[in-house]
């Protein structure tokens, strides 16, 4: 018999679509302004496709877990039988995540299955440390804003292949970094991410994202500013409408051409003018909505990782992407980004408009003044 621990954060990802930049002390705003559960769901995707390719094994587990928002609210009917050794309220914070943790080792678990972001992480695994057992394999369902560490698989999906293949016998268990972004610098748009434990999780380079890595720019001067001249000479005109995704290579072009880009947020432009900065999924669709125009999305995928879209960007909804349209999605990528790209990976949580990027198959990228080349689109 295998044991096997669920823990939901239900605040994971909630300010994601609302522009919050991370939902750490931000829920009850988030919730005030509309925005739904995003951990709980997406814990339900995963385990309903467990139970889709996991038939047979899925006989032989038994699951621990808290009755309420941080667990039995999620779990389908095909999910038993299960312990309840944990109670939920309303309301949960840190304080929650570390008595689950520890009921859960209490209960001797083999393996931790987790929904939410590094913030969750942190916590989990400093949980694991305190209560003794570092050692415990996590996997992490993405469910946050932000996804640095390596112990989260690529989807909900991916993370069932990962629990599937571990439960086979099929996956090894390694060491992995939890990263972690400050929020609160975040928020002031300064970037600042600190590795702060290592955790053990099945390793499979397929299904499991990796941790994110700061690529470092150093020489790359002169393509930067080819790049940005490409910007200058074939997209920007009174009538194209330029939707800005986050990230410093976005910035700096965005510098020499003239417009104070905000880093972490999405912004608009038309013609030689930022009309819109810092935008929430509502105003995105509602700046789309009043465009005549072209329109052109600028994302540049993030280092190590390789995802486009999915990772610090929610406000690039399924409906501000259907808006757009996948072809008219460009990537930019610097040389030293490029050496850590397999693929550019997408996510965007909708099955529909992850279907449409799977069918395009390669999406195009500008690398340098005039330069572009076709990267493989992995959709897990």
């Amino acid at each position: 018999m295998v044991k096997l621990g669920l823990l939901v954060n239900p605040d994971a990802g909630l300010g994601g679509r609302l522009g919050l930049k991370g939902s750490d002390g931000q829920a009850e705003i988030a919730r005030s302004r509309g925005a739904q559960d995003r951990s709980g769901p997406r814990m339900r995707i995963m385990l309903d496709h467990l139970a889709a390719i996991s038939k047979e094994s899925l006989d032989g587990i038994q699951w621990y877990l808290s009755e309420g928002r941080m667990g039995t609210d999620w779990i389908p009917p095909t999910i038993s039988p299960f312990g309840i050794i944990h109670s939920s309220n309303s309301s949960t914070d840190a304080n929650d995540t570390s008595q689950l943790v520890a009921s859960l080792i209490d209960s001797d678990i083999d393996l931790l299955i987790y929904a939410g972001g590094d913030g969750t992480t942190r916590d989990v695994v400093a949980a694991l440390s305190q209560y003794g057992r570092p050692e415990l394999p996590i996997i992490g369902v993405p469910t946050g804003v932000k996804m640095h560490s390596g112990c989260f698989a690529s989807s909900p999906k991916a993370a069932a292949e990962v629990l599937s293949a571990w439960l086979e016998g099929d996956l090894l268990l390694s060491s992995t970094e939890v990263l972690d972004l400050d929020e609160d610098l975040y928020r002031e748009g300064k970037w600042v991410v600190r590795l702060y434990a290592e955790a053990i999780t099945p390793a499979s380079p397929r299904w499991m994202q990796g941790s994110k890595m700061r690529v470092e720019a150093s020489g790359e001067e002169e393509v930067i500013q080819g790049l940005a001249e490409h910007v200058r000479e074939t997209l920007i005109d009174d009538e194209t409408m330029i939707i800005w995704g986050s990230g410093g290579t976005l910035r700096t072009i965005g510098e020499i051409l003239g417009f104070e880009l905000n880093t972490l947020g999405i912004d608009i432009t038309l013609g030689t003018n930022i009309v819109a900065s810092d935008l929430n999924e509502k105003e995105i669709l509602a700046a789309l909505e009043g465009h005549q125009g072209d329109v052109i999305l600028l994302l540049s995928p993030m280092g190590g990782q390789g995802f486009l879209i999915g990772r610090g960007n929610l406000q690039l909804s399924p409906d501000v992407l259907r808006m757009i349209g996948v072809d008219r999605v460009l990537g930019i990528v610097t040389p030293a980004k490029m050496l850590t790209l397999r693929s550019l990976r997408v996510e965007t949580g909708d099955p529909e408009m992850d279907e449409r990027f799977s069918k395009k198959k390669y999406l195009k990228v500008l690398q340098g003044y005039r330069t572009t080349r076709v990267l493989r689109v992995s959709v897990d």
